[in-house]
């Protein structure tokens, strides 16, 4: 070290200088230990949380493989033979692997539940969200009875956008917009014991309550309101007001709760039947449409995929159809409950490649309100695990030919029947149950009650005497 006091000469300006840069060094050499030091004791701590917990669980562990017994436990037990002391390590080992057993099986059981909440997080993300649903409606009718029902508003959304040549459907320049080519509203009740699914012609002549704008691209609503409209088709509510107005219209003339709005695009079918390898649908006669040529030329029970499963719901001039959308309406019913079956099948459910391009699929080419796996098992199972005589698929009553606005006229008296006993849960028109319910209403109400005539016959006595 220098002397402060001695001459100041060049050799001393060096020392200095040496010695200021050694301070320098030797603060900076204890900052770097005191941050060490500080990290050391964070790694510590950080170790210790696991360690200590990996420690306690190891404990347990043995606690439940390997109980420890107390002294007064030993003083107590008498002294055993050697085949007594055989078979009391025998118990002793059975009771410790049936407890390790139970510990792995418990573990598993958490790990496979934390996976099937993650997977069924991860489906849920994959559904587009837009906004459909009106459940406080003053259109509903006896809300409070219709608690845990499951009302699906299902619509086919046709548009042209990503169509191939191949489909001959046209694109999206010479066929624009988005149109619900297909509304279903499929009922669940709360108990489970049925499924109703009706279906409406897409030319059914409506009156359209007043709706927002929708556009169909960006998936959104504006504040502009289109006017209410008198004896136009169905489809134009989609067009113009979106699954809002649809949604509307629908519990207007219903009266039930619509509590999920599924839409599919169409163009998105291929894939989801791709998914599963194909559906089979039952054909009685070869399908040739005017428009898209030969459907289907086999009969009988047949598998489609791609194109040609697109094909078949999108038909609508097939060759002896009654009219272009009943006979629509038909296979489109028919395709729907064969895709779900086919997706809740054994071997879609238990392979996991297949169950996860289905749900892909279906999620790309699917949008919604209040839409997820819970809701749609609900559907399927509902529609899969009920016998035909549960399971009613029905297309609105109409008059059944259009009149001179190329419209179908709705029959509202047996409209307003049909829908009252999805409501309350009764026999639909039309069936045994139905028609026997009424029977004994009838005759309920034509026969005089009793009490009336004892209490006539009484009045004719006094009157005798």
């Amino acid at each position: 070290m220098t002397d402060e006091l001695e001459p100041v000469g060049d050799h001393t300006k060096v020392r200095r200088k040496i010695d200021n840069t050694l301070a320098r060094f030797a603060a900076a050499h204890e900052e770097l230990a005191a941050e060490e030091a500080k990290r050391q004791e964070r790694r510590e701590r950080f170790i210790a949380r696991p360690v200590a917990l990996i420690e306690q669980t190891r404990t347990r562990l043995q606690r439940v493989v390997a109980p420890v017994k107390s002294d007064g436990d030993d003083e107590k037990a008498a002294p055993q033979t050697r085949l007594q002391e055989k078979k009391q390590r025998r118990s002793d080992r059975s009771i410790r692997i049936t407890r390790i057993a139970c510990a792995v099986l418990a573990g598993l059981i958490f790990l496979a539940t934390g996976a099937l909440w993650g997977t069924k997080t991860w489906f849920n993300s994959k559904f587009t969200e837009i906004a459909a649903l009106d459940e406080n409606s003053s259109d509903i009718q006896n809300a409070a009875g219709q608690t845990g029902d499951e009302n699906f508003l299902i619509v086919g959304s046709d548009t042209r956008a990503g169509a191939t040549a191949e489909e001959n459907v046209g694109d999206a320049d010479t066929v624009g917009g988005a149109r619900s080519d297909t509304i279903m509203l499929a009922h669940v009740p709360a108990d489970r014991k049925r499924a109703v699914i009706v279906s409406f012609p897409r030319d059914l002549e409506i009156s359209r309550p007043a709706c927002e704008r929708y556009d169909a691209a960006a998936g959104t609503y504006s504040s502009e309101i289109v006017a209410a409209a008198t004896k136009v088709k169905l489809n134009t509510a989609y067009a113009v007001g979106g699954p809002k107005c649809l949604t509307k219209w629908v519990q207007q003339l219903t009266g039930l709760r619509v509590n999920h709005f599924v839409g599919i695009d169409f163009g998105g079918f291929k894939e989801m039947v791709d998914a599963v390898h194909g559906v089979t649908v039952h054909v009685d006669s070869p399908i040739r449409d005017t428009t898209l040529g030969m459907v289907i030329a086999e009969t009988g029970d047949v598998t489609i995929s791609g194109d040609q499963a697109l094909s078949f719901v999108r038909a609508r001039h097939v060759v002896g159809d009654p009219t272009s959308d009943y006979g629509r309406i038909k296979r489109q019913q028919q395709f729907l409950t064969a895709l779900l079956q086919k997706a809740m099948s054994q071997g879609v459910i238990t392979d996991p490649t297949q169950l996860t391009n289905f749900v892909t699929a279906f999620a790309r080419a699917t949008f919604g309100d209040n839409i997820g796996v819970d809701q749609m098992l609900t559907l399927a199972q509902s529609m899969k695990g009920l016998d035909t005589s549960k399971l009613k698929f029905l297309t609105v009553p109409t008059v059944g030919e259009p009149n001179t606005r190329g419209n179908e006229v709705l029959l509202e008296t047996k409209s307003k029947e049909l829908f009252q006993a999805m409501i309350d849960n009764t026999p639909l028109p039309g069936t045994p149950e139905y028609e026997a319910a009424k029977a004994a209403a009838s005759a309920t109400q034509t026969q005089p009650p009793s009490s009336s005539k004892s209490s006539k016959s009484s009045s004719s006595t006094s009157s005798d005497s």
